[in-house]
């Protein structure tokens, strides 16, 4: 739980018409339009059980669970600061029933943490590999955006572990990481499904590349139409908007 003098220090925002409410760190680690074009792209049916790993606020499970309100969610999320945080959100949107955030090292999580395989794993990883670039001296958002505490692979590893046969798992990752991305999810029997590639405008090179992939699935992948992010004059597009309504 976060603490009295941890207050000050966030800052709240509203989705949904206010109806969905999130408190996030001021000065650490914020989501981005990324985690809320992975919550869109993930479709769970009623019933289903998901893992999102790394779930730092809380954001994906919230909006997920907002929109499909017959699921289970569980966050792991490494760092405790924001696993506090994230339990506080839960607990504000009234969703402790549907909702449960975990302490975990995401390599380490197994299928009864979550009372068994789940049918679909999400995640919005680090996209910088760890010795690339300059570190963000805030560590939160240093663990969150360059792989200090998860590789791709290890990730993909304990994405297929407690995944079902037939099971869902489904990210949003640089697109100039893409290649590299199916490579791996192919090596650990994550066939490649879906794939939608993201753009900031109209005449952009893709951004970020949505992809969901079938554990012990067969070949055959399913290219949807581009995502524009922005509009001509740099407002969010029309379907980033209709994303973000009730």
């Amino acid at each position: 739980m976060a603490q009295d003098s941890d207050i000050a220090t966030l800052t709240g925002d509203t989705f949904f018409d206010g109806r969905l409410r999130v408190a996030q760190s001021r000065i650490g680690y914020r989501f981005s339009i990324d985690a809320v074009l992975l919550a869109h792209f993930v479709q769970p049916r009623p019933g289903q059980k998901l893992i999102d790993l790394g779930t730092g606020c809380g954001i994906i499970p919230l909006m997920l669970v907002f929109r499909h309100p017959r699921i289970r969610v569980w966050g792991v999320e490494i760092q405790p600061e924001l696993v506090g945080l994230a339990a506080d959100n839960v607990r504000a949107n009234h969703m402790t029933d549907r909702i449960r955030i975990l302490q975990a090292d995401m390599r380490t999580i197994t299928p009864d943490m979550s009372a068994g395989p789940v049918d679909v794993v999400c995640s919005n990883p680090p996209y910088r590999r760890g010795r690339s670039g300059r570190l963000n001296p805030d560590e939160q958002r240093a663990v969150a955006r360059h792989e200090i505490a998860i590789t791709l692979p290890a990730l993909l590893q304990a994405s297929r572990r407690v995944l079902k046969t037939g099971g869902r798992f489904a990210t949003i990752y640089p697109a100039e990481r893409a290649g590299e991305l199916i490579g791996h999810m192919r090596s650990m029997h994550l066939e490649p499904k879906r794939l939608r590639c993201v753009h900031s405008k109209g005449q952009t090179d893709a951004r970020w590349v949505l992809v969901e992939g079938r554990a012990g699935g067969r070949p055959g992948l399913t290219i949807a139409p581009p995502l524009m992010v922005y509009g001509e004059a740099g407002e969010y597009s029309a379907e980033v908007l209709r994303m973000l309504l009730p």
